[in-house]
Formats: structure tokens, C-alpha cells, sequence
């Protein structure tokens, strides 16, 4: 896979946090060698975080965020600067960019604490060292001029060995297979399912797949016994999508290992243990409780649409209990999750590692069971322990 196709939620996040004027956008700039940011003498040019992907040597495939200032004033103000903390969320590396005429301010020091809290990598940028220079003695700090150009390759290589202690994600599925295994990738196309392509976690899986040597055999559920049948020795594993799990663990034999792609993902992207756990609260629901559904990318809803109707019609069949659900889309996570009873989660593909485990940790402070679709599925059908199979330590979690 190419660098500039590395998928978004794979790539290094890099957000710049400042004050208005600070000089964030002609950092960017001056990092990427491109005028990606919009640069302007008048206070509060960015007015919404902004996101840019690209190659940074020598790092990488990364994104970029640049966010409105700190200091932003007004009603407006305040919802911008909301957002601005919301980004740390995703943020892999954060560069704190500091006016080195006026120095660090409140604004400064208030989300410098919150970076340091998060425990994100992180440097603070003090630009316009061509207007003043400082004495810096942190490894942490740093001083250039995104004008002169001054210091700014030392810059990259900084952020650049930041980077090199967060490739701590599991692979989806190569650490699973060995070259010349088969597996079978059941893919249903229906009417939520995309016009004329594959969603992101099957692209991801089918390369990771090929690149680990292994035969690869795509189909629908509609013609999963056939596909079965043509083969010589039966498939290593099978993988599905969520939805078709009741009717592939039909047709796939016992001793054939069957998962699906959200169960992976959540090994991938996040703390599988957790949403293992949260699965066992859809025993426990009463009259009234009221559940999140939450998905990482937003998109048109369709008749069918997996988290806005099919998930609650399975879950209240299954649990028999009048149920309230509210939903999230896209960047939006509650902050005040006290009260939901139960929080099932998407696949999380188009989120970065960092900000699915932001949002299992604040489900995990405040006490609240978090899961996930594909878990969600496996358990209404009591087949969630076979399909944790690929993982057997994790599978021992199910009684």
C-alpha cells in the first residue's frame, strides 16, 4: 500500500494547538513545505479544525489538524474552542505553538496540563524566533521561524521520533495466518451496502491478507455453501460481516474458526477485553434503560441501516425489555455518559487507535458497559465465544 493511500484512521495524527495568531497555519506550512493553511494577520482565520492528509518525511503517511485559537471569544467563540479540545481525542502527537514575543499565556498553560494529562506525546512550538530569541533547555520545547524557515527541519525529526513509540496497534489479522492459508471473507451486498466498492474494513482485511501470502476467497452469504464446497481443504477462518453472522454460522462447520471484521477491528483499533466484557450487559437490561449507539464516520442512513434500526429491533427481541436508544455519529461522544446503561460502539475503522480508546476509557470512568456491533451480533445469536475463537485467550472471558 502506498503511503498516499494509507487509510485515514492509520496514519499519525499531528494536532497544533495555540492562541489565535500564534502563528499554527504558517507552522503547518512550513512543516509540509505546501501552503495547506490559510494564513492571515487577522485574528481567528481557523475557525474549525481542519484536516490534511499527507506524506511527512521522515515520518510518514500523517494527518494534520490545525485548530481555531485558544483564546477564541463569544458564544462562538467557545463552541469553537470545544472543538479544538475534543481533537486531542485523536491526537497522536500534539505540537503546542507559542508566540515567542508574548510567551506562554493561560490558554497556553490550561492545554498544555490537558496534553500532559492525556499522556500525548508532545512539543511546544515557539514560533517567530526571528522576532525573539529564547534560551530553551527542554527536551519538550522548541524554537523556530516558520518565516526564515529557521529550525523547522529540526522540527520534523523531533515530531518525527515522537511517532516512532506509537506503533503500538495489533495487526487486524497477519499475526493469525501463515502464507498459503485460506480464508473465506463473506461480504453481503445489500441496500445500505456502498454502489460498486467494499467498506474499508474488508479493503484493509483483504490486503493485509495478500500481503501475508494467504489465498483470499471473497463471497456473499447467498453463496457461502458453494464457495465451501469448491474448496480442496476447508478455509483457516471465516471471516464475516456482522449482520450475515446468524446465517454463516449455519453454514460454516464447527470446527472451521468464524469471526467477523468488527471483532477484529476491536482488536485492532482498540481494548478488546473491555468490549468483551460490555457484552454481557445485554443479559442484564431492564424496562426503561437506555442504550448509545454510537458510529466513528458518518453517513447517509438508509432504510435498514444497521445501527439505527437493525440493532435495536435485535437487541429488544433478545432481551425482551422496553428500551430507550440514542444515537452519535461521526466526531460527536457524549461527555456526560451517566445516563446510558449500556454503550455499543461501531466498528471504529475510520477512528485512530488513540480516540477509540479515549472513548473506552471515559465509558470505563464512569462506569458504563461498552461493546460493540459486531460482539453485540455474535451474543443476540450465542455465538459470541466461537467467534472470539481467533483469539482464545479472550474467548476464556466467555463462560
Amino acid at each position: 500500500m502506498s503511503l498516499n493511500s494509507t487509510p485515514v484512521a492509520d496514519r499519525t495524527h499531528i494536532g497544533l494547538f495555540g492562541r489565535r495568531n500564534a502563528g499554527k497555519s504558517s507552522v503547518i506550512n512550513a512543516i509540509t513545505g505546501q501552503e495547506l493553511a490559510i494564513v492571515s494577520e487577522v485574528q481567528g482565520t481557523t475557525t474549525d479544525p481542519v484536516s490534511k492528509t499527507m506524506e511527512l518525511l521522515p515520518l510518514g503517511p500523517v494527518v494534520i489538524i490545525d485548530t481555531p485559537g485558544l483564546d477564541d471569544v463569544g458564544a462562538l467563540g467557545e463552541l469553537r474552542i470545544t472543538k479544538t479540545y475534543q481533537v486531542l481525542n485523536k491526537t497522536d502527537i500534539a505540537l503546542l505553538v507559542v508566540d515567542s514575543v508574548q510567551g506562554m499565556t493561560e490558554e497556553d498553560k490550561k492545554i498544555l496540563k490537558k496534553i500532559q494529562d492525556k499522556e500525548i506525546p508532545y512539543l511546544v512550538v515557539y514560533n517567530k524566533c526571528d522576532l525573539k530569541r529564547l534560551d530553551l533547555n527542554s527536551d519538550t520545547e522548541i524554537s523556530v521561524s516558520a518565516e526564515t524557515k529557521e529550525n523547522i527541519r529540526e522540527l520534523k525529526e523531533r515530531i518525527a521520533s515522537l511517532a516512532k513509540h506509537e506503533n503500538t496497534e495489533y495487526p487486524i489479522i497477519a499475526d493469525k495466518v501463515n502464507s498459503g492459508d485460506t480464508v473465506v471473507l463473506v461480504i453481503p451486498i445489500d441496500s445500505s451496502a456502498p454502489k460498486g466498492r467494499l467498506i474499508l474494513p474488508q479493503q484493509q482485511t483483504i490486503r493485509e491478507l495478500l500481503e501475508a501470502g494467504c489465498s483470499t476467497v471473497v463471497c456473499r452469504e447467498t453463496e457461502l455453501n458453494n464457495a465451501l464446497s469448491a474448496l480442496k481443504e476447508q478455509p483457516k477462518y471465516v471471516v464475516t460481516d456482522s449482520q450475515a453472522f446468524k446465517k454463516v454460522s449455519a453454514v460454516v462447520p464447527d470446527e472451521v474458526c468464524l469471526t467477523s471484521f468488527s471483532i477484529l477491528f476491536a482488536r485492532h483499533k482498540g481494548n478488546i477485553t473491555e468490549l468483551v466484557k460490555g457484552a454481557s450487559k445485554l443479559d442484564s437490561l431492564r424496562d426503561g434503560d437506555r442504550i448509545l449507539i454510537s458510529e466513528g464516520c458518518t453517513h447517509h442512513r438508509q432504510c435498514g441501516d444497521i445501527g439505527t434500526v437493525k440493532l435495536p429491533k435485535w437487541i429488544r427481541a433478545y432481551s425482551g425489555k422496553e428500551l430507550e436508544f440514542e444515537f452519535t455519529s461521526g466526531t460527536e461522544f457524549p461527555f456526560d455518559l451517566s445516563r446510558y446503561s449500556l454503550i455499543i460502539h461501531c466498528g471504529g475503522c475510520m477512528l485512530n487507535e488513540r480516540e477509540m480508546k479515549y472513548r473506552i476509557k471515559c465509558s470505563a470512568d464512569a462506569g458504563i458497559p461498552i461493546t460493540n456491533y459486531g460482539m453485540t451480533i455474535a451474543h443476540v445469536n450465542g455465538i459470541l465465544k466461537r467467534s472470539l475463537s481467533i483469539f482464545p485467550e479472550i474467548a476464556e472471558l466467555i463462560g
